[in-house]
């Protein structure tokens, strides 16, 4: 067992190694030197756009740089643990474990490599909506929110509620969250399309099968800066009283925001702030990433189009299938990965049908 445990630790070094490559982990080091220099100056915050800026790319070089150096230091580690485990019953046990536990997150880190997206770095807005079927498909939209909520706290980021239409008798009828943190975009984006839910109704007293569809429409939040321009005088903006949780305060005042841009359609809201005025600032940040997103995807469109590419570009295609009834299995139609167990699924486990997604675009 041993033996076997070495020639793996071997292959994980040398796909560690090929890593350092990939991160240009010397490269990174150069740059963090003339980042924190530039953050040493003493007149470094009088730029109020620059400075965060820098702030943030610090963060995320330091990060790289750390995840290389633990995932370094974990094979030296082990190489120490296999030598002593050839006397230890129990240390073998370990260093088996840990060296599963290397490999998964390897894999994790490879995976974020393949993120090489402009903006797959940014945080995500994330917009849940059901299909035809009233109660059925808002009470699968309530299922899609917790899965991402428990993706989310799995992979270590933040979600922050924007917005959020309770059904009339179970479920969502809508809702939209933003998903904070490092390469958020980058891995959510594999959730785009309609998701199909396979299963015994529990609103259905005759114990029928029924299925339903959900859309999930993922967004990267964007700067300022990016080249979005919307004129005022495209907007339609409407208060009403908010309908979500939030206090006497929410209910009896107009604070919660819908926009509508008229030339595109694109229609956002926000009710969780207090105030109308800071809804207006928030549904204002999604209808940026909306327009940003329209315009990503005119150019594919138009890039395709020049090469002669009669593939369609099917944002809305169904993409995956959840089968409750008559057996337990989630299918992904674009990468035709299967997971037995569809619970786990539901409970956050997406990792397997993400990466195979990206591995597969980046072919």
């Amino acid at each position: 067992m041993l033996a076997e445990l070495k020639t793996e630790l071997e292959k994980l070094s040398k796909r560690i190694e090929e890593l350092r490559v990939s991160l240009d982990v010397a490269g990174n080091q150069e740059r963090l030197k003339e980042l924190e220099a530039a953050m040493a100056k003493p007149n470094f915050w009088d730029d109020a756009e620059q400075a965060p800026k820098m702030t943030r790319e610090v963060a995320a070089v330091k990060e790289e740089l750390e995840t290389y150096s633990k995932l370094a230091y974990k094979v030296e580690e082990l190489e120490v643990l296999l030598e002593l485990g050839q006397e230890d019953e129990d240390l073998a046990r370990e260093s088996t474990r840990a060296v599963q536990e290397l490999k998964i997150k390897l894999e994790q880190v490879e995976m974020a490599v393949l993120l090489s997206g402009p903006y797959d770095k940014n945080n995500a807005i994330v917009s849940l909506h059901p299909g035809a079927g009233g109660t059925e498909s808002q009470d699968w939209v309530e299922m899609l929110f917790r899965m991402y909520q428990r993706w989310a706290e799995i992979s270590g980021y933040q979600v922050e509620v924007i917005d959020l239409m309770p059904g009339d008798e179970a479920g969502i009828k809508s809702a939209t969250f933003i998903v904070k943190g490092i390469n958020a975009y980058g891995y959510i984006r594999a959730e785009r399309g309609v998701h199909r839910l396979v299963r015994i109704s529990p609103f259905d007293t005759s114990g029928r099968r029924h299925t339903s569809f959900a859309s999930v429409d993922v967004t990267p939040e964007v700067e300022q800066d990016d080249e979005i321009d919307i004129d005022e005088s495209d907007l339609k903006i409407d208060t009403y009283r908010s309908g979500g949780a939030g206090g006497q305060h929410v209910n009896k005042t107009d604070s919660a925001v819908r926009i509508t841009h008229q030339p595109s359609g694109i229609v956002v809201q926000c009710q969780k702030e207090r105030s109308q005025h800071a809804n207006r600032l928030t549904a204002m940040r999604i209808l940026r990433a909306k327009l940003f997103e329209q315009k990503m995807r005119q150019q594919e469109e138009e890039m395709a189009a020049i090469r002669g590419q009669q593939k369609e570009i099917a944002w809305g295609s169904q993409i995956r299938s959840y089968v409750f009834h008559p057996y337990s299995m989630v299918k992904d139609h674009r990468t035709n990965v299967e997971v037995g167990n569809v619970d786990a699924v539901m409970d956050g486990k997406l990792d397997k049908l993400i990466f195979a997604f990206l591995r597969q675009q980046s072919r």
